[in-house]
């Protein structure tokens, strides 16, 4: 039996993002025959990293990688369909919603209605970093530099490594480190550590380097970072923290829930604060949960788990518990 035309009758869902947590919902819906459309901008958090670690079965695979075996798979489901095209907007209409388009005239898959309108929709678009003002600092981000230890934390085994900032995350992540590392340093670039922060990093044998940074450069080991005052360290690696906050503008157009982290505000399931809107991905996260889980697997679980609730809703509309 062929799909209906989806210019006439709208999909169970659309997905709003291509990357684990949007790719794994698609999945889990296409699984259960739910017409449902992947819109995928083509900007990921992950882009600049070379590798994904700490995915079992994906342990060094490139992102890039990852992304197409996944389309691939969802391309043997007749009811998922990708779209290579950005959306601006998620518009309420009716008992469903508009997801207005902006993809380029002739972009790869930019065939279909340009408002897809879909049941439900569900959000995957992801955080967006910005990083601190420090010169160098962004064209090694993703390969020397990173923001997680848990994901690429163990290359930089035995190798000097520093951690940039100021905050009390220099604390956890210098300990993270410390069984990886040979040797750390905390580069606070000009600021003053407050004084628990500081006895802590001595109490370890953590080196301080209090002057602000002049700049960071790619070199043979890792990075050379050159200092307004004293001598440059040579490291082979950087942890930094940068600040986050939603890469697409839909949790403010649609006037969902958010929490202090800056994250949509979801339940266990992935439910946001309005009806037939889900989130899943590091773009959300349960009150419970201090901060996004920023990594593939938790992306991906979330996205199956937030797909099922959707699944869950489109079935009690249709087949209402008995009064």
């Amino acid at each position: 039996m062929s799909a209906p035309d989806p210019s006439t009758s709208p999909y169970d869902a659309v997905v709003i993002g291509g990357g684990p947590a949007g790719l794994q919902a698609a999945l889990t819906l296409g699984r259960m025959h739910r017409r449902v459309l992947l819109l995928d901008s083509g900007e990921y958090r992950n882009a600049s990293a070379e590798h994904m670690h700490n995915v079992v079965t994906h342990d060094g695979t490139p992102p890039a990688e990852f992304r197409a075996a996944a389309r691939a798979e969802l391309a043997a489901y007749d009811t998922v369909t990708v779209r290579a095209a950005a959306a601006t907007a998620v518009v309420p209409d009716g008992a469903g919603f508009r997801v207005e388009l902006g993809a380029e005239p002739g972009a790869e898959g930019s065939d279909g209605p340009e408002a897809p309108a879909a049941r439900a929709v569900l959000l995957a678009t992801g955080l967006r970093d910005t990083l601190p003002p420090v010169p160098g600092l962004e064209p090694l981000f993703g390969t020397v530099a990173a923001a997680c230890p848990y994901c690429h934390g163990h290359e930089l085994s035995g190798r000097h490594v520093a951690v940039l900032g100021d905050g009390p995350h220099v604390t956890r992540v210098a300990f993270l480190l410390e069984r990886i590392a040979s040797r750390l340093t905390v580069l606070t670039d000009g600021a003053e550590l407050e004084p628990g922060i500081r006895a802590q990093l001595d109490d370890a044998g953590v080196t301080v380097r209090p002057e602000p940074v002049k700049e960071l450069t790619r070199s043979a080991s890792g990075a050379t970072v050159t200092f307004a005052d004293g001598p440059a360290e040579e490291v082979g690696g950087m942890f930094v923290a940068p600040a986050t906050a939603q890469r697409a503008p839909f949790a403010e157009q649609l006037g969902l829930d958010l929490l202090a982290s800056g994250a949509v505000e979801v339940d266990v399931m992935g439910r946001t604060s309005m009806p037939g809107v889900f989130a899943a991905g590091d773009m959300a996260h349960t009150p419970a949960t201090p901060m996004p889980l920023a990594s593939v697997l938790a992306a991906a679980a979330s996205g199956q788990m937030a797909a099922g609730a959707l699944d869950g809703e489109l079935l009690a509309r249709d087949h209402p518990a008995p009064r």
